[in-house]
Formats: C-alpha cells, structure tokens, sequence
C-alpha cells in the first residue's frame, strides 16, 4: 500500500511541474518576454541538440574511438554533400550509399 501511494505522489508531483513550468508561458502571456540574447542563443538549440544525439554514434563504435568507423565515413560524406549542394535528399543518398558500400560490400 505504501509503495503505491509513492508511485501516486511520485507521478502527480511529475504532473504539476509539468504544467506549472510549460503553463508559466501561456498565462503570462505577452507581458514575459525573453531578452534578446537569449532569443538569439535559443535559435541554436535544435542543431545542438541534434548534434548531442548524433556525434557520439558517428565518433564511437563499441564506446572506443575508431576512425574506420564506417558511420564517420558516411558522415563526412553526409557533411560534405551538404555543403556542395543545396538539396535535401543528396547528403541523405550520399550518406547512406557510402554507408551500404562499407559495410555491405567492404564488409566493415
């Protein structure tokens, strides 16, 4: 009984911090607004965090770093497609085709 009132608390505690910081927003309304600079270093966030998920995947394989890691392969592929073209879906092809060339035709 004990260990379910905790789970109950645990979860309804998790609930109104959840509405109380994404709810602070919305009833203040227009009257809170960011600084400038903030505003600014808060554009940068998406590529950040994309680059948190992925840069540890392409950097190490099996927790140690390898640089015939096939994925870096295909990323400095990736990397360099992007910056020759302006088309979405050629860093997408370029990546991948190198990454199926190594792995399945090289056997990496």
């Amino acid at each position: 009984m004990v260990e379910g009132t905790w789970l109950w608390l645990t979860l309804l505690a998790i609930g109104a911090t959840t509405i109380l910081t994404r709810g602070s927003f919305v009833l203040s309304g227009e009257g809170a607004r960011l600084p400038p600079a903030l505003q600014r270093a808060l554009r940068y966030a998406p590529a950040a965090a994309l680059s948190a998920l992925i840069m540890p995947d392409l950097l190490l394989d099996a927790g140690a770093f390898d640089p015939a890691n096939p994925k870096l392969v295909a990323g400095i592929a990736v990397a360099f497609a992007a910056l020759r073209s302006r088309s979405p879906w050629l860093p997408f092809i370029a990546g991948m085709g190198v990454l199926l060339v190594l792995r399945k035709g090289l056997g990496w």
